[in-house]
């Protein structure tokens, strides 16, 4: 008996929406077909014509916990993920403790085991401690970062010493590096210049667009130099897109003189990849009016011809992966001076919906949305290994049902994390009916697994034996 039969559905298959049904069995895609007769289904379910897609992978989220539950922990994020349709996330080391040697990384994945409601890996975080990446590698981290060139939360960003070192181990590893990139010089440089600008648009001035251009431009000199596999988080300025757009066309197409570029385990053959974040797409310099410092994230918010640029990104093929980096802090942490707030939105619940409502809008075409939510980041960060990311026989069951007709207003008191507020408040976005994950029903109006279901998705590294 198969587990699950998805009737009057339509799926995107063969590169088009199109009539279909869905055949789960043993928490795997069975059988995707027009009419899908003479079998027997301990449950069948009639969805109305609505589009079953795959779920999203949310490839950088910050689930606060260890350390600062106030914010978030394992069971309201990933509560917050599910009910948004992503199936699986990735978590950044800048915890409290960083997860940066084995104790806090067993501590870590203690806790996400315990409580998660959602599929999971965990990132090991870069600091001094470059003689500690082996063993995290052994003990199962997706990959290594955020490794951020300047400050942020969590204080961990390190010198270029330090980073060109772990870029070295990493690459001997075999891992992949995830990198913040602002230049530390350039941001310390402007704050002092701004010193007496308090106004929120100052945020955006400080961490300026050169400010993270630069930084892309030097971390990119340093991934040619040790030959390491790199991704970088939430790309956010036309200058830093130029770099890595350029990147990408001398390793496809480069010949001799793109040899350094180098050819890699990354889409296209590219060594680089690269991330941006939903609040850089729907969110702008504009916002600030109506934000103030619940606007503040790093990077910070862009003006409109840097938005254009990012959705002509995604649009293109130049962009690889939408992630949300949701950041939560709670709103009385929130409400006070530029300088003094933390830096970080929620996201990982609202970054689904505000995509398939830019597909409705034909801002996107639903091909390349799935592609940035699903495909890429399991590509990427070696998931398919796991049976993630693709729509296919043989894959887990991870979907959503979505009826695109249904636009909800995105409103805080509908959402699960315990930031209590959103940055897209009043904002449309179109929320899954159904999200399944391993061919189990985890949202349905509800959560409907206990904590603990989702599981651990080990790395490529991983040694049993630890």
């Amino acid at each position: 008996m198969s587990d699950m039969l998805i009737k009057n559905t339509r799926v995107f298959f063969n590169n088009r929406l199109q009539p279909g049904e869905v055949l789960i069995e043993d928490g795997k895609i069975k059988r995707i077909a027009k009419d899908i007769l003479g079998v027997d289904a301990g449950m069948t379910i009639d969805v109305g014509g609505a589009l079953t897609l795959p779920a999203g992978i949310d490839v950088h989220v910050h689930f606060r916990e260890p350390g600062m539950t106030n914010k978030e922990d394992w069971y309201t994020g990933s509560c917050a993920a599910v009910a948004g349709g992503i199936t699986t996330v990735i978590e950044h080391p800048n915890t409290i403790p960083p997860t940066v040697d084995k104790r806090s990384f067993k501590q870590k994945l203690r806790l996400a085991k315990r409580k998660s409601v959602v599929d999971f890996g965990i990132n090991g975080g870069v600091t001094h401690n470059v003689d500690k990446l082996p063993l995290l590698w052994e003990l199962g981290v997706t990959a290594f970062g955020e490794i951020f060139m300047a400050e942020s939360t969590g204080e961990l960003n390190i010198n270029e010493d330090d980073m060109s070192q772990a870029f070295d181990t990493i690459k001997e590893l075999g891992a992949l590096a995830c990198i913040h990139a602002e230049d530390e010089k350039i941001r310390l440089e402007n704050e002092s210049l701004l010193k007496n600008d308090m106004s929120a648009q100052s945020h955006s001035r400080i961490r300026s667009n050169l400010c993270e251009g630069l930084a892309v431009e030097r971390a990119v000199e340093l991934i040619h130099g040790s030959g390491t596999r790199a991704h970088f988080c939430h790309i956010s300025t036309l200058e830093a897109m130029g770099v890595l757009r350029k990147e990408r066309y001398m390793a496809i197409h480069g010949g001799a003189e793109g040899a350094e570029h180098g050819k890699g385990d990354g889409l296209d053959g590219s060594r680089i990849t690269f991330e941006v974040a939903p609040h850089h797409m729907f969110l702008s310099t504009r916002d600030w009016e109506r934000l103030g410092s619940f606007g503040k994230m790093n990077p910070p918010l862009r003006d409109r011809r840097n938005v254009k640029a990012l959705v002509n990104g995604v649009n293109d093929g130049t962009v690889d992966v939408v992630a949300s980096d949701h950041a939560p802090h709670r709103e009385l942490e929130k409400d006070m001076d530029i300088r003094s707030a933390p830096a970080g939105v929620p996201g990982v619940e609202t970054l689904m919906p505000l995509m398939l409502n830019a597909v409705k809008r034909n801002i996107l075409p639903l091909g390349r949305m799935i592609e940035v939510t699903s495909k890429n980041p399991a590509r990427i960060f070696d998931l398919d290994r796991h049976s993630k990311g693709s729509f296919a026989q043989g894959y887990d069951a991870d979907l959503i049902i979505v009826d695109p007709h249904d636009v909800r207003t995105i409103k805080a008191d509908d959402l699960h994390s315990k930031a209590g507020w959103t940055p897209y408040e009043g904002m449309d976005g179109i929320f899954p009916k159904i999200t399944l994950l391993r061919g189990e029903i985890v949202w349905d109006a509800d959560i409907n697994v206990s904590r603990g279901y989702g599981k651990f998705l080990e790395g490529c590294g991983h040694n049993i034996s630890e």
